[in-house]
Order: structure tokens, then sequence, then C-alpha cells
């Protein structure tokens, strides 16, 4: 998905591109592979080559998802009109090239390690086929063309590679990465579930996404560290901020044009914000509910991103334990989540009886 950010710049202003398809076309194809994981993908390209079989396919990956997505703002419509009759539009083509380019930045990695594999030649044959038939999206020929922009995707993979709660022993272990993509989805499935306009709903989205993008300058430090002494938090706020300035906010690794809203989605992240008259404003969550839920306002919920990173935090504490890993640390972090969101209502979403649903 930042990938497909960084292809969604190059075709925001196409007559048939849309943030809200790519974003949604993301969610909808994320859940496909949580259902179709155990496929092998050389079985599963050969599966879509069979109309029957892949619509049959596609229907249970539907039918399990409906009950969860029903009753979100036409989401469950959305998803069946997105699996049994995609779109071909330029945001269907952007998701399919950062699916490509996101296999290929992985295939790089592997390759130099496995040079002699059987499947190392049949794999890049591949890959160069797929390549080929995506040659019309812009942002693939820019990524290809400029270093630039590939500097900036590097940045961002390089998140997969730090663990979340690095210190503890955890199933399943997560990424910063994989952390960000889930607050994210929580961060858009309130905003639908709110109401938000589709500027609000994309900013939210992508504030959520790149929400923890300075901790590749920072390494993952957890809460319990932050506070135990006064200020640290404060520090590694500014620290990050000033690291920003000096490695990521320069012309060779993100765009000028790109850069305020890059700092709007990693600066007081968790500020809700709007923009009246060019100038950027602090607001709240219900007040932009009220008088700013319009795209003429720019707005983003920082409130709200802020409950869905801490509602992820806790979903990594709790199915650790749930697990069998027996921790202080995680049953901690549990009940101080539960404590802190108790009787708690954001944007209009009553986090006491989010956090009651599990048991």
């Amino acid at each position: 998905m930042a990938i497909a950010y960084v292809l969604g710049k190059f075709a925001e202003h196409s007559s048939d591109f849309s943030w809200i398809e790519v974003i949604e076309g993301g969610l909808f194809e994320y859940f496909e592979r949580l259902t179709l994981t155990d496929l092998k993908p050389q079985i599963f390209e050969r599966i879509k080559e069979n109309d029957e079989t892949f619509n049959e396919l596609k229907t249970e990956v539907y039918a399990r998802f409906k009950p969860l997505t029903s009753d979100l703002n036409g989401l469950d419509k959305r998803f069946e009109a997105y699996l049994l009759g995609p779109p071909d539009t330029v945001s269907r083509k952007v998701l399919e090239a950062a699916h490509f380019y996101a296999t290929k930045w992985e295939f790089d990695i592997i390759e130099r390690e496995n040079a002699s594999d059987y499947e190392i030649d049949e794999i890049r044959r591949g890959l160069q086929r797929r390549q080929e038939a995506l040659a019309d999206v812009e942002g693939l020929r820019h990524l290809a063309l400029f270093p630039t922009y590939r500097s900036f995707v590097d940045l961002c993979g390089r998140l997969r590679f730090q663990v979340r709660w690095g210190q503890l022993y955890r199933v399943p272990r997560t990424s910063v990465l994989g952390h960000m993509l889930i607050v994210a989805i929580l961060s858009y499935l309130f905003s639908l579930e709110i109401g938000a306009c589709p500027k609000r709903r994309t900013n939210n989205h992508f504030t959520g996404l790149f929400h923890d993008l300075p901790k590749v300058l920072t390494k993952d430090i957890i809460s319990p560290v932050k506070r135990a002494a006064t200020g640290l938090d404060r520090f590694v706020k500014n620290f990050e901020r000033e690291e920003m300035e000096r490695r990521i906010y320069r012309p060779e690794l993100i765009p000028k044009a790109w850069q305020p809203e890059m700092r709007m989605f990693t600066e007081d992240e968790f500020v809700s914000k709007v923009t009246i008259d060019g100038q950027v404003r602090h607001t709240t969550s219900d007040a932009i509910t009220a008088s700013y839920n319009d795209e003429r306002y720019n707005p983003v919920d920082g409130e709200l991103v802020k409950a869905a990173d801490d509602l992820a935090a806790f979903m990594e504490a709790y199915l650790a334990l749930q697990n069998g890993i027996s921790n202080a640390q995680l049953e901690t972090a549990v009940q101080d989540k539960r404590r802190f969101y108790r009787n708690k209502t954001i944007a209009g979403i009553s986090f006491d009886k989010v956090y009651a649903s599990f048991c």
C-alpha cells in the first residue's frame, strides 16, 4: 500500500483514478489473500486462468467476509462488485503495479542469496512478463528510471524488518510495517463507521499507514521505556522530527510536491486537523464531524488514528496471550488499554464497546 501511494501520486489527476478505490481495492485484495494464503503463487496463477474455479474461490472469499463488512456504509456491496466484476480503471492498474513492484522488490533480495535455485530463472521471466503488461503505468516507469522514488519505497520497506515488541517473545511476531497496515485499515473502517467524506477517509488511511515512518530512523521504542524518564517521549518525538528533516525531507528522497502531505501524515499525526484558507488548524474529531466533514477542509482525524494505533497494539498483545504466551508486560498492556478506553467515545465511536468485544 505504500508503493500504491507512490504510484497513485502519478495517477491522481486521471479522470478515472480514485484514492478510495485504491484503498478499498487494497483492503479487498488483503481479504482475498488472507483466505487463499496457503495457495502457492504458481498454483494461484493457474487457477486464475480457469474462470469457473476462480469465481468459486472468490465467492468463498466474499462469503467469509460479508458478515464483517455488511454494516459499513455499503462496503460489502463494493467488495462483491470488486471481486466478481473487477473494474478496469487506472486505480486498479495502480494496485496491480504495486503488487508487482512489491514482489519484484522481495525477489531482488532473495535472488542474491539463491542465485542457483532452480526456480529463479522461471520467477524472473514471470516478473518480466508482468512488468511488460504494466508498461502503461506511469508511476512504475518513474520507479524504474529515477532513484528518488525507489529510495522512498526502500525506506518504507526497511520497516518490514523492524519487529514490534522486539524484546518480548510473541506469537505471532509482527513488523512495524505490518502494524502500520493494520492501523491504516482500522482508521479507514472507523472512518466509514462515522460517515467521513472521501478526503477524510483517505487522509485517515494514509496517516495510519505512514504514522510510524519516523521509526525507520529511531527503531520501535515501547511505551514503558518512553515513560521511564520524564520528557523522554517528547525528546524522541523531537529527535524524529530533526532526523526526518535531515534525512527524509530531501528532494532526492521525497519530491517537494509530496512533502506537505507526508508531513501531515507523520507530524502531529495523532492531532485532528483541518485546512482553512491554506492554514492547518488543530481541532477535534467531533468538530470535524459537525463543521468540516468536507473535502475542501482536507480533514484528518488524528484522534481516531491514535485510537486505531492503540487498538492495534492491544490486539498484538491480546493475540499473543490467546496463543499461550504468558508474559506480565503483555498482560499489563492489555489491561492498560482496556482501562484507558473505558467509557471513552471518539468521533462518535464507543471504544468501550470495541474493547468489550474482546472476551
